[in-house]
């Protein structure tokens, strides 16, 4: 067996005395301890050579390699395996070379003072991410706890309960969980006012008020949430064409033609650190894609500034593709091409030439072709009527 020479030891705010005897022991045995200084603090009576994060944090991999052969501590916040950086070391190093302490989490500290079950709570971090990735998970009656990036995040989540008509929500701070110094700070979304410690986990009771915006994750938010030209996918189809595309959790999406991102951000929506790029060649419809993001809760769509097919290549190899403009058979070729196995292809068109070349690659290639038709209720004078959109033809097909 690989000798284990890295521990990763979660640590609370009640420092060592909180640690097992094994844990203890460990830590006290350590030639070097690599932490932040909040880290240090709590350790501050074992005598180690001390690091400090690297920057960039990217460079911690080298730097804990550089130590090998000595006996390494890493000090993370309560369990370094949910939201923390033995995850990210994991990744890296064999963890055949790795032991694991784990401390009592934020969010099972959080849980506990709310008298909250875990297993029916959202548990999210926005710590060094954006924060309206939260967005996706505002929903009635929902709750959250949220590992927070600083002091002002809670007024910032409370904006975007506010402005979702969500104000009433309930809002919980809880900074030190588990030392001599823990502070407890009430309030809801519309009144938030508090000043709060930098470090700090935030506990959210979703409240929604009559007239509250309803997101959910299922695809088929209603158009009048997305800023538009009007050259979107519409909520039916787009609900249709997300559901073929089978989101995933942290799977990557090529959004061909996005125009406003509705279905990019649908599929981001849809599943926990789902990805996607936005291919999409006017920069109008690249800043009302980011716009809409950023509203929806799907910051992290990568846009691209480009004309299919050329702008496909050299991108990561995607999971599912959508076609939503520059189809053509060169642009099906190189995103077949790319797509991974058991990867999911949609393309929709509404004109009789793109209705044409999807006919004749579902001779070539098979799949499902359909055509799918709305018609929505509208007045015809003092009277309503049956008002249809465009017929679009949708083939998808799956990679084996």
């Amino acid at each position: 067996m690989t000798d284990k020479w890295l521990h990763i030891v979660g640590i609370g705010e009640d420092g060592m005395d909180g640690l097992t005897p094994v844990t203890r022991a460990v830590v006290e045995a350590a030639e070097v301890i690599i932490g932040g200084d909040r880290h240090h603090q709590l350790s501050d009576n074992v005598t180690a050579t001390r690091v400090a994060w690297p920057s960039p944090f990217d460079a911690l991999i080298e730097t804990l390699q550089s130590y090998k052969g000595k006996r390494v501590v890493v000090l993370a916040t309560g369990d370094p395996l949910w939201f923390s950086v033995g995850a990210r070391i994991g990744r890296s190093i064999d963890p055949s070379q790795i032991v694991y302490h784990p401390q009592l989490s934020a969010f099972q500290l959080t849980a506990a003072r709310m008298g909250w079950s875990l297993a029916d709570v959202e548990t999210l971090t926005v710590h060094g991410r954006p924060v309206q990735q939260m967005v996706a998970f505002i929903q009635p009656d929902q709750r959250l706890i949220i590992l927070t990036t600083g002091a002002d995040t809670p007024a910032q989540i409370a904006k975007f309960l506010t402005e979702r008509g969500f104000g009433q929500s309930q809002m919980t701070v809880l900074a030190s969980m588990g030392g001599d110094k823990e502070q407890r700070f009430d309030g809801t979304a519309a009144d938030w006012s508090h000043e709060v410690p930098a470090f700090n986990t935030l506990a959210v009771h979703c409240i929604a008020a009559p007239d509250a915006a309803l997101l959910p994750r299922v695809p088929g938010l209603d158009d009048s949430l997305f800023q538009s030209d009007g050259t979107m996918t519409k909520q039916e189809v787009r609900a249709a064409t997300v559901a073929k595309l089978m989101p995933m959790r942290g799977a990557l999406l090529w959004d061909i033609g996005t125009g406003s991102g509705s279905v990019a951000i649908e599929w981001m929506r849809a599943a926990r650190y789902a990805r996607a790029l936005g291919i999409e060649p006017r920069a109008d419809r690249r800043a009302m894609a980011a716009e809409n993001a950023l509203a929806l809760g799907a910051p992290k769509l990568e846009l691209i500034d480009g004309e299919v097919p050329a702008a496909l290549h050299g991108l990561d190899a995607p999971d599912a593709i959508f076609i939503g403009g520059g189809l053509s058979h060169e642009t099906f070729a190189i995103a077949w091409d790319n797509l991974r196995p058991l990867g999911r292809l949609v393309a929709n068109a509404v004109t009789l030439e793109s209705e044409t070349i999807l006919i004749d690659l579902h001779k070539k290639h098979g799949g499902d072709l359909v055509k799918i038709s709305v018609q929505r209720a509208k007045p015809v004078g003092r009277l309503t009527g049956w008002r249809p959109s465009m017929t679009v033809t949708q083939w998808s097909l799956v990679k084996r």
